[in-house]
């Protein structure tokens, strides 16, 4: 590397003026482990950024919001080649859940809670919460089946309307 290339610095893109409200959306179509954070570190990073956070949980997102099934979300090696493990011990009895207990303690060492958690923490901070209505008619699920703090159960038209402009995310 020649010396004029070493101090070079990267460009910085202009986005425009930092006095335009941002807004960050982030549509959580997984309901596995692994699949439910990124969405969340996301969505706080945004929040602490001063970024108006939207959530819309659909498919098997709302597993993230369903009282039933979020404290309890799983973590499979089937078919997740980035475990680098063959991926017949992931048909193996158990290994659904050693995997799964192994997951969480790993994010508990790193200090990152758990969903409820993590969920309470972003609403706290301005985040708001969604769930699809197609997916909950679909699941046969009310809003009474959700976690409190889902705002509401709207269809996907109104979501998109209320999150015009938005930087998007879609896991």
């Amino acid at each position: 590397m020649s010396e004029a290339t070493s101090t070079m610095t990267a460009p910085v893109p202009d986005f425009g003026s930092d006095d335009v409200d941002r807004k960050f959306v982030v549509i959580c179509s997984k309901g596995d482990l692994d699949m439910a954070y990124p969405g969340l570190v996301l969505a706080n990073a945004a929040l602490g950024e001063g970024i108006e956070v939207h959530m819309f949980f659909t498919f098997w997102g709302l597993d993230m919001v369903t009282k039933k099934r979020m404290n309890s979300l799983k973590f499979t090696t089937i078919g997740n080649t980035a475990t680098h493990l063959p991926q017949g011990l992931g048909g193996m009895p158990g290994m659904t859940s050693m995997a799964t207990a192994m997951m969480r303690k790993q994010i508990a060492k790193v200090g990152v809670p758990e969903v409820p958690e993590f969920l309470e923490q972003i609403v706290a901070s301005g985040g708001h919460l969604w769930a699809c209505r197609m997916s909950v008619d679909m699941m046969k699920l009310e809003k009474d089946d959700l976690y409190d703090e889902v705002e509401d159960i709207i269809n996907a038209s109104d979501f998109i309307t209320m999150t015009e402009g938005a930087q998007l995310l879609f896991i």
